[in-house]
């Protein structure tokens, strides 16, 4: 059947004949305005609560918080969080955030950094993020030539820096802050993340790393 047979047949069932221009003109009033739904009340909170709730949450979906003072820190935690777990290479994003880190650290530990596309057989990433969602304890990740989405998903684990201003409260704020940075013209890819990946799809037994990293760390900055 064709697009507008379908569309002819949920008319006569709903019993509305063709839009007219008013009505169109209506959809694109609602559609242009970008109203809030319905909003979970309980992400409806100051900014700390906010931040308390997104950890929680995060723990919660079995990511691990690792707070850290400053961003500058964060190759000193990679490198200690890496070694102890015997892992030494590390796939980062050449993000302008990432770049201007002092990486020597990782060097001081034998472990190699190396900036690409992450490929099946990667250890360990590691990227910065966009925001965080408190209601579910989400991470939003956008694609960019400097942060390939393949590094979000192929390495067995992911290590993501977020910074304590980047929490918001709920899903409609994240993606007006988004649409806010880029207009109309939104990155390729936006994930959500929510803790490692699982699946109990097979007998009910929980696999982890099942469609995606085994670990997510999350490196919540002070800022």
């Amino acid at each position: 059947m064709s697009r507008e047979e379908i569309l002819n047949n949920i008319r006569r069932g709903v019993k509305r004949n063709t839009a007219d221009d008013t009505a169109r003109q209506t959809v694109l009033n609602r559609l242009s305005a970008k109203a809030d739904n319905l909003i979970p009340a309980r992400a409806q909170l100051p900014q700390q609560e906010q931040i308390a709730l997104f950890i929680e949450m995060a723990n919660e979906a079995a990511a691990e918080i690792i707070e850290l003072d400053s961003i500058s820190e964060v190759p000193s935690a990679s490198a200690k969080w890496l070694r102890d777990r015997g892992i030494f290479e590390l796939v980062t994003s050449s993000t302008a955030k990432v770049d201007a880190l002092d990486w020597s650290p990782l060097a001081e530990k034998d472990i190699q950094r190396s900036q690409r596309v992450a490929q099946a057989g990667d250890f360990a990433s590691l990227t910065d993020s966009f925001a965080g969602i408190a209601e579910t304890g989400t991470l939003m990740l956008h694609s960019s030539p400097q942060s390939p989405t393949t590094l979000n998903f192929l390495p067995d684990n992911h290590l993501v820096i977020l910074s304590r201003s980047a929490i918001v409260g709920v899903y409609e704020e994240a993606w007006k802050k988004i649409r806010a940075q880029f207009g109309a013209t939104l990155p390729r890819t936006v994930n959500m993340i929510t803790g490692p990946s699982r699946s109990a799809d097979i007998e009910q037994r929980l696999q982890m790393g099942a469609h995606g990293p085994k670990t997510l760390v999350i490196f919540l900055i002070n800022d």
